[in-house]
């Protein structure tokens, strides 16, 4: 009797993200809208992590993926020499009309990729980032040219959207409806200090990590909600790939979860959102 046995077929492994091409649509994101007009918000998050990371008068500051320049300008309000760097050039120019008004000195504004830094190694003695590299689609790289550029005994500071707040939510609602990139994490990881700790890996001295909260504020559920569909690239672009049932559907997902999270008994929308404040000693 003969027997004959099926071939097993060996499953293909998975294509590595083109991460190339994620960041151009990606930046074509984040250059929609106008995301100064939320950034411009968070300002005190900004004064928060340069506290956080004690900046000295003098000191050589990078503010990485720095959007309008919360980071950067509160960075020269301590006499610090700053570099400010997106792969934005609109919010850039948001950060020089911000810093212009304000009449502060000592910034040189720069369009730079988080994933590959335009400066030598060690050039650097303090490295900020707001709620912007976490969005880059390569974390360990991102680790990995903080690390570069900042100098031994340096210290790295960021502000990141944790899973569980109300932001790691947005995003997590906005993606049942508009799916992410497939093979690319969530943003909000960042906020995880097992993964910043596995991402910076032996190259920090020290991780130290704080959970903090930052109240949005807006007038109600539907004002910030108008607000956030007109000017932040991320909920603009996702609105505008559905249709109109679609945006409809998203539109009251998003506004249950603002009620959701809301502060009780506030007259208006008050939401606290988790981000993790996180400072990085160089090794």
């Amino acid at each position: 009797m003969s027997t004959s046995s099926a071939a097993v077929a060996t499953p293909e492994p998975a294509a590595a993200p083109d991460f190339a091409a994620i960041k151009i649509r990606q930046k074509a994101t984040w250059a929609s809208g106008d995301y100064a007009v939320v950034g411009t918000t968070l300002q005190i998050v900004g004064e928060t992590l340069c506290e956080a990371v004690d900046l000295q008068a003098g000191a050589r500051v990078l503010d990485v993926a720095a959007g309008n320049g919360n980071a950067t300008l509160a960075a020269a309000r301590r006499w610090c020499e700053v570099t400010s760097t997106d792969y934005v050039p609109a919010l850039l120019e948001r950060g020089r009309e911000r810093a212009a008004a304000e009449r502060l000195h000592g910034i040189d504004f720069r369009e730079a990729d988080a994933e590959a830094l335009p400066f030598d190694d060690a050039s650097f003695d303090a490295v900020l980032s707001t709620f912007g590299c976490m969005f880059a689609p390569n974390p360990p790289r991102v680790a990995s040219e903080l690390l570069r550029v900042c100098r031994s005994g340096g210290r790295i500071g960021m502000a990141n959207w944790t899973p569980t707040g109300f932001i790691g939510q947005v995003f997590k609602t906005i993606g049942k409806h508009v799916p992410p990139p497939a093979g690319v994490s969530s943003p909000a990881l960042w906020g995880s200090r097992s993964h910043v700790v596995d991402w910076f890996g032996a190259a920090a001295a020290q991780v130290e990590t704080q959970s903090r909260e930052f109240n949005f504020r807006y007038r109600s559920p539907e004002h910030m909600l108008e607000v956030f569909r007109s000017y932040y690239g991320p909920m603009l672009k996702a609105f505008g790939a559905l249709d109109a049932p679609g945006q409809d559907a998203l539109a009251e997902d998003l506004v249950a979860l603002m009620k959701q999270f809301s502060r009780k008994g506030s007259q208006t929308l008050v939401i606290p959102s988790e981000y993790l404040e996180v400072v990085v000693t160089r090794a």
